[in-house]
C-alpha cells in the first residue's frame, strides 16, 4: 500500500502531517509527501496519466483541500494501483473541486470530513463519497489526567478580543484563573502534535471559536466546521470553551460535556462564565472526555473505514483497534 500526502503551505496543517505518518505506520505503507510547491503541470498533459488498473497495490491520497486532488495526476505509477481512494479535509470548499476529476474519474472512493458536503461531492465526482471526519491520536497521545494546573489554554486563531496572550493572561489572573499562551510550534509534525497534546493535557479548558465569530484569511466565509483543535483538546481530556461550530459534523460527533459555549466573543463576559465553570470542574470531566474521544475520535477508527474500502487488513492497525476495544470495556464491579 502507498499513502501520498499532498501537503499545503503553512503550519496550520501539522496535525495532518502527524496523521499520515501514523497511518503509514499502522498500515505498513510507504509514505510519499508531495511538497506544497509541487504542481501537476498543464491539464492538457493529464490524459496520459489516467488510471489503467492492474497489480495489487492500493493508494490513499490525503489532501488538505479540494484543489490538491490534482496531485493524483503527478503519480504516473498509479497505473499499477488496484484501488485508489482520496481523503479531503477542507471539503467545505466545494466550489474548488477540480473538474478534471469528474472527467478522468481516477478515484474509486472519496472521503470528506464534513457531513453536509456529501451530496455536492457526489454530484461533482460521480463516484461513491463517504463522511470520514477529523480524528485524533486518543490512544497514544490522549490524557485523562486529573492534575490540570492550567484553567484555560489558548490555541490557534482567536477573535480580536482574545488575540493578545499578554492581555488575556492579565484578565485571567484578575478572575483567579491560570492561563496558558500559545504552545511552541515545531516544523516536525510529530514533535508539534506531542507538544500540543501535552499542553491540552495540562488544561481544564481550551479556547476555540468557530469561524462564524472568528473569521480569518483562510476560513470559509459562510460554512462552519470542526478542525483539529477541537478533537485534539477532547482527546487530551479538556473541555473546549468558546463558540462552537454549528454544523452537522459537530452535532454528530460531539457530546454535551465536550463543550462550554461562552455565547460571546467578549472576553470579560466569557471569563465570567468560564470562572464559574472552573469552580465546578472535576477530574471526572477529563476522564469522560478522554473516554468519549477514544470511542468516537481516534484516528484508528477512521483508518479502519479506509482499510475496509481498500480491502486491506493491516495487522498492526487491527491490533490497535482491538486494544482500544479492550480499554473501552466496562470495568468489572464499576458503579457498585
Amino acid at each position: 500500500m502507498q499513502i501520498v500526502y499532498s501537503e499545503p503551505e503553512g503550519q496550520g496543517y501539522q496535525p495532518l502531517r502527524y496523521m499520515v505518518t501514523l497511518a503509514a505506520d499502522l498500515f505498513g505503507a510507504r509514505l510519499t509527501i508531495l511538497p506544497a510547491g509541487a504542481s501537476p503541470g498543464r491539464l492538457s498533459k493529464l490524459a496520459g496519466l489516467l488510471p489503467r488498473r492492474g497489480g495489487g497495490e492500493t493508494l490513499l491520497l490525503v489532501c488538505a483541500s479540494p484543489p490538491r486532488l490534482q496531485a493524483i495526476f503527478m503519480l504516473a505509477g498509479q497505473r499499477r494501483f488496484a484501488r485508489v481512494v482520496a481523503w479531503v479535509f477542507d471539503s467545505f470548499w466545494v466550489d474548488f473541486i477540480p473538474r478534471i476529476n469528474r472527467i478522468a474519474r481516477p478515484f474509486d472512493h472519496v472521503f470528506v470530513t464534513e457531513l453536509e458536503d456529501l451530496d455536492a461531492w457526489q454530484r461533482a465526482l460521480g463516484v461513491p463519497v463517504s463522511w470520514l471526519p477529523w480524528g485524533s491520536d486518543a490512544l497514544r497521545l490522549g490524557s485523562s489526567a486529573a492534575e490540570r494546573p492550567v484553567d484555560l489554554q489558548r490555541v490557534g486563531r482567536q477573535p480580536e478580543t482574545w488575540e493578545s496572550d499578554a492581555e488575556t493572561a492579565r484578565a485571567c489572573r484578575a478572575s483567579g484563573l491560570v492561563f496558558g499562551g500559545r504552545p511552541t510550534l515545531h516544523d516536525d509534525g510529530t514533535d508539534n502534535e506531542r507538544e500540543l497534546m501535552a499542553a491540552f493535557g495540562r488544561a481544564k479548558f481550551t479556547l476555540s471559536f468557530s469561524n462564524r465569530v472568528s473569521p480569518g484569511v483562510q476560513t470559509h466565509p459562510t460554512r462552519e466546521y470542526i478542525t483539529a483543535r477541537w478533537v485534539d483538546a477532547l482527546a487530551a481530556g479538556a473541555v473546549v470553551a468558546g463558540v462552537p461550530p454549528r454544523c452537522p459534523s459537530a452535532q454528530e460527533l460531539l457530546w454535551p460535556e465536550a463543550l462550554l459555549d461562552l455565547g460571546t466573543v467578549e472576553r470579560a463576559l466569557g471569563l465570567e462564565r468560564l470562572a464559574g465553570a472552573v469552580r465546578v470542574w472535576t477530574p471526572q470531566r477529563a476522564g469522560l472526555n478522554a473516554r468519549r474521544a477514544l470511542e468516537r475520535l481516534d484516528w484508528r477508527w477512521r483508518f479502519g473505514t479506509i482499510a475496509e474500502a481498500l480491502g486491506e487488513k493491516p495487522a498492526r492497525l487491527l491490533g490497535e483497534l482491538d486494544l482500544i476495544r479492550r480499554q473501552l470495556e466496562p470495568v468489572v464491579g464499576a458503579g457498585r
